[in-house]
């Protein structure tokens, strides 16, 4: 991130915290108060402050996804659901060989079908995008819902738990909670995710600033006639900067389902598949600013119930926030090229005023006049 990109995101943060205040002090609460509990909600202790770590975790991994889609020159919205997927199949995977793997084997088996099915239900808007042009915001956002129905019908018919709702429980061979781990932050519901999260930031990172392929991918996003001019597959990384995007999103549904819940429920779109765009968004769509920006949605989203409890201010305060502060995030991203277009205009409207050409140079009606005779000179010498 540059520095105008980290003063848009604080200053984002700030406005949306003002008005934030505001509203407590408009229902009859106070701000410093409620402030207080919010932050103190998700960093009081040890504990509080690993179930912030672990409510950011989904969150990085879903803002990754949407943040690579974006640096590439693709919207991802079908995050939600290749999370919803990929966490599906690898609660699948858990239960099925949950009691016949050893546990680091079966912990690694998950999360790679978990990501490769991520990748999987990605490709598909990717080719559509790639073969028939088919705006991938519209083929993503149908793939959501295809797995919404694929899991509520799956899930009660194949793997069905104490209730209709709701699968069967992970076995603990499959779960990415880890005992030293939860230790070490007293006993909070962390786990194994958190790390793979902040891994998978430095892998995108270096891919997209280190390496020929995120070099290709993002030339194909910035102008794919250009790219294609230049011998790169265009199609080929169409589809394949989709498949990285849903294999994070995948990801995120392994970290979410076999990390911080323990069973998988039916009729429920996973919310952090659309909070990834706005984690994106605050974070200008740079792997470690979308890391930062997702801890501190983490926080409010872990501190809004302790906040609501010990002060009656609603939690969906806390909400209003964060949408508040992705409205400044995405004004803050859209000034600059408004400002740049309206000064663009008026210096053009300047210069035909003033009667200047393309060179810069000034052109007098007599010199428009010798340069027409010049150049009908030069063309009957030449005739």
């Amino acid at each position: 991130m540059n520095k105008k990109e980290i003063f848009n995101s604080v200053l984002a943060v700030i406005l949306g915290l003002i008005a934030g205040a505001f509203l407590m002090l408009f229902i009859g609460n106070s701000p410093a108060e409620g402030y207080e509990y919010l932050f103190k909600g998700g960093l009081m202790n040890l504990s509080r402050i690993g179930d912030t770590l672990a409510t950011a975790t989904p969150l990085i991994l879903t803002g990754l996804s949407v943040g690579f889609a974006f640096k590439t020159g693709l919207f991802n919205i079908g995050a939600a659901g290749q999370m919803l997927f990929g966490g599906f199949i690898a609660t699948g995977a858990a239960i099925t060989y949950g009691e016949s793997m050893p546990r680091p084997l079966l912990i690694i088996f998950v999360l790679i079908v978990g990501t490769f099915a991520g990748a999987i239900w990605a490709s598909v808007p990717g080719i559509l995008k790639a073969k028939f042009n088919v705006h991938e915001v519209v083929s993503s956002i149908m793939m959501n819902w295809i797995c919404y129905w694929m899991v509520y019908y799956a899930i009660p018919n194949y793997f069905k738990g104490t209730s209709e709702t709701e699968s069967q429980i992970i076995p603990k061979a499959a779960s990415l909670q880890i005992d030293w781990l939860s230790k070490t932050f007293d006993y909070s519901y962390i786990n194994l995710g958190i790390i793979l999260a902040v891994i998978a930031v430095i892998i995108i990172a270096f891919i997209l600033n280190k390496t020929v392929l995120g070099y290709e991918l993002k030339a194909v996003g910035f102008n794919r006639y250009a790219a294609e001019y230049a011998g790169m597959s265009v199609n080929k990384n169409i589809v394949l900067a989709m498949m990285i995007s849903g294999g994070l999103s995948g990801l995120a549904g392994v970290c979410q389902y076999l990390g911080n819940a323990s069973s998988m429920q039916i009729g429920v779109m996973p919310a952090q598949g659309f909070d990834g765009i706005a984690v994106s968004l605050l974070g200008a769509n740079n792997p470690f600013g979308i890391l930062l920006s997702a801890i501190f949605f983490g926080l409010l989203y872990s501190g809004k119930g302790f906040m609501t409890a010990n002060t009656g201010i609603p939690p969906e305060i806390a909400d209003t926030i964060i949408a508040i502060i992705i409205y400044f995030a995405a004004i803050s991203a859209a000034v600059p090229m408004i400002v740049n277009k309206f000064k663009s205009r008026r210096r053009k409207m300047m210069l035909d005023k003033k009667g200047v050409g393309d060179s810069g140079e000034e052109i007098s009606p007599t010199q428009d006049k010798t340069d027409d005779k010049k150049v009908e000179h030069d063309s009957k010498e030449e005739i």
